[in-house]
């Protein structure tokens, strides 16, 4: 009989807690409606305890009542990137209580919501970028992709900032995501001015960008092909797993890549600087000739060949491919770049064996020979450094160094003439 008493106790216990959790949410509802938001937030905040004996329904209606409670906080400048972060919770929490239990009855009403939440995570991660608070921006990229897993794109670059943070480990598992999805991030961008703020517009579709200039509200239509991002992940990978003492893994991680996808060059390339890391000169040599057998008049695979023969301190080989995309693409400004910048590193050595001499007369003969050393560093410099701002008028830095080069070189109205022209 004692028992029976325990069964009917418990079951009165449960109804009491389902009707304080409907009173709970119904005063939080009448809070937010009349603007009392933090009133709202503080009683979700006691009525947690109680979701345990909830029904599908009151959960789904909880967690939606609560990311728009803590939405409207940080819309409110209030705590902004705590309640952003809990608001993307609660509306997570709320899409898989609906998939549970088969009802949507709030997910399609979050679902503004949610999109508002997945922008203003993305903005805020690049705020965060620019002051390297890049562990902060990170997670919320992987925010931004929990809230909105078709747009792959957040995860890529949510690993990429682990990284800048050096978070390796998280960064490895979201590679390894990437991976699992086969990953490649290749696709086509529609561009077109606005002519209101005079900036370029991203388009989801050519129809739509198309549209848009048959209006008259844009113009200078463009298409940008964004290529592959498998290499750089197999290789942030490799990297990630070289550092941790896991070169084998590393090794199968890209084999396994380029068996996916065999047409894809970059894990080639990706694969070749692993061998170059590992100081497996003859593994190297043999893929960089299968990455030129494939695709031999392709400007940026040569270039890219030209920047892992200059990392690895192979300077005759990186002069060779940067010459030849430059005889490829006569207007590829980061040939012309990476050209003047492999020229004015050999002034390093010069410059330190100049500070090294006295003033005896033969270190004084030896300063003059140093000297003119340096100076015809300078000038094998200066026909790339010409052509790259022939290319692009408005790259600063070129600009700059060509205009120190010139100081260096005495070259008074050459150095007039470009300043002339940069204002």
């Amino acid at each position: 009989m004692k028992s029976k008493y325990v069964v009917l106790a418990s079951a009165l216990l449960l109804s009491v807690a389902s009707f304080a959790q409907k009173d709970e949410i119904k005063a939080a509802e009448k809070a937010l409606k009349k603007g009392s938001t933090q009133e709202a937030a503080t009683i979700l905040q006691g009525a947690e305890s109680l979701l345990a004996n909830a029904s599908a329904d009151e959960k789904a209606q909880f967690f939606f009542l609560k990311g728009n409670t803590y939405l409207e906080l940080a819309n409110k400048s209030i705590d902004t990137d705590k309640n952003l972060a809990l608001a993307a919770d609660a509306y997570l929490s709320l899409v898989n209580a609906e998939k549970a239990s088969g009802k949507a009855k709030f997910s399609a009403q979050a679902a503004t919501s949610i999109i508002d939440i997945k922008y203003k995570l993305i903005n805020s991660a690049i705020a965060d970028s620019k002051v390297e608070k890049h562990s902060d921006s990170a997670k919320k990229l992987y925010d931004a992709y929990l809230l909105d897993k078709k747009d792959t794109l957040n995860l890529y670059y949510a690993a990429s900032t682990y990284v800048n943070a050096k978070e390796y480990d998280t960064a490895l598992k979201m590679y390894e995501e990437l991976k699992r999805m086969n990953y490649s991030g290749k696709g086509t961008s529609y561009l077109a001015v606005n002519k209101i703020s005079d900036k370029e517009d991203l388009f989801n579709t050519l129809a739509e960008r198309d549209r848009a200039v048959k209006l008259g509200t844009h113009e200078k239509p463009t298409v940008e092909v964004i290529p592959s991002k498998r290499g750089e992940i197999y290789k942030n990978m490799a990297l990630i797993l070289v550092e941790g003492g896991k070169t084998e893994e590393a090794k199968k991680a890209i084999e396994e890549a380029r068996a996916a996808n065999p047409d894809d060059t970059s894990l080639i390339l990706t694969q070749a600087n692993l061998y170059l890391e590992t100081k497996d000169f003859d593994t190297y040599k043999k893929l960089i000739n299968e990455v030129l057998e494939k695709n031999p008049n392709d400007a940026d695979l040569v270039f890219n060949l030209g920047v892992i023969s200059g990392n690895a301190k192979d300077l005759v080989n990186a002069e060779k491919y940067y010459d030849r995309a430059i005889v490829i693409n006569p207007k590829y400004v980061n040939a012309y770049i990476n050209m003047a910048a492999l020229k004015l590193d050999a002034e390093t050595g010069i410059i330190d064996e100049m500070n090294k001499l006295g003033t005896s007369d033969k270190d004084m003969k030896r300063y003059a020979v140093l000297k003119t050393q340096r100076q015809n560093v300078f000038k094998s410099a200066i026909p790339y450094l010409v052509k790259a701002l022939e290319v692009d008028s408005k790259n600063d830095d070129v600009a700059k160094t060509l205009l120190n080069v010139y100081s260096a070189l005495e070259m008074t109205a050459e150095k007039k003439a470009l300043e002339a022209k940069m204002k």
